[in-house]
């Protein structure tokens, strides 16, 4: 049976929100970040979760209890508070999923899809495709290019890996410097087969005011 380590990046300052930390917003009686962990926690594969957050945050109100759970200091940047978390990760687990502790309703289909994938050694990305037309533009605001949309995914989390792969995506970033806000992204620099799978848009991610209205309207309507 795979077992499944989860690291949530949650130490963000939350300068679009005011300084308000986006994970401890309250939605629908909740945290966020307490919606963001529940289909996780309801796996019998999860065996351990690590979260990345900034000081001064009771640990015992976020891991309610719940021994699986461990809180450690976030990095000064997203790409810190994932590595530093998977440096804490101290079980056997054999996947890695790293999952934004302000994205309050993940699909529990698209994690099991993205399990899947990371089992057969694969990176997976919950995502949706686009639905707009993008441009590329130079610095000037000139367009350069309009890549086909078809082609185009908006990525989301959570975003699945083997624990080996990852591991050394994370080292080839220290060694090399670089700072992604992206997880895929460092694994694909290793030349790893990473897939897209379907999610939803209502994956949202708090990010604006307007984003918690958008949540509550989701819970309000029955729609996670």
């Amino acid at each position: 049976m795979n077992a499944l380590a989860v690291l949530v990046p949650a130490a963000g300052a939350g300068v679009r929100m005011g300084g308000v930390r986006k994970p401890l917003i309250e939605v629908g009686g909740r945290s966020v970040l307490e919606w963001a962990l529940a289909p996780f926690l309801a796996r019998d594969d999860v065996v351990e979760v690590v979260i990345a957050l900034t000081d001064g945050v009771d640990p015992e109100t976020v891991a309610r209890g719940d021994a699986r759970v461990r809180v450690v200091g976030g990095g000064e940047s997203r790409f810190g508070s994932v590595a530093g978390a998977l440096d804490r990760v101290t079980s056997q687990a054999n996947l890695i999923a790293v999952h934004d502790g302000a994205r309050p309703f993940p699909p529990p289909g698209a994690i099991d899809a993205c399990v899947r994938l990371a089992a057969a050694g694969y990176g997976a990305v919950a995502g949706v495709p686009a639905v707009d037309t993008v441009k590329r533009a130079d610095e000037t605001g000139r367009i350069v290019e309009t890549p086909p949309r078809e082609a185009l995914w908006h990525a989301q989390t959570p975003q699945v890996f083997p624990r080996e792969l990852f591991t050394r995506a994370v080292a080839h970033c220290r060694v090399t410097g670089i700072s992604p806000t992206d997880d895929a992204s460092m694994v694909e620099a290793l030349g790893a087969e990473v897939r897209m799978v379907p999610a939803s848009e209502r994956n949202l991610k708090i990010t604006r005011p307007p984003d918690v209205v958008t949540a509550e309207a989701y819970l309000a309507q029955g729609l996670v």
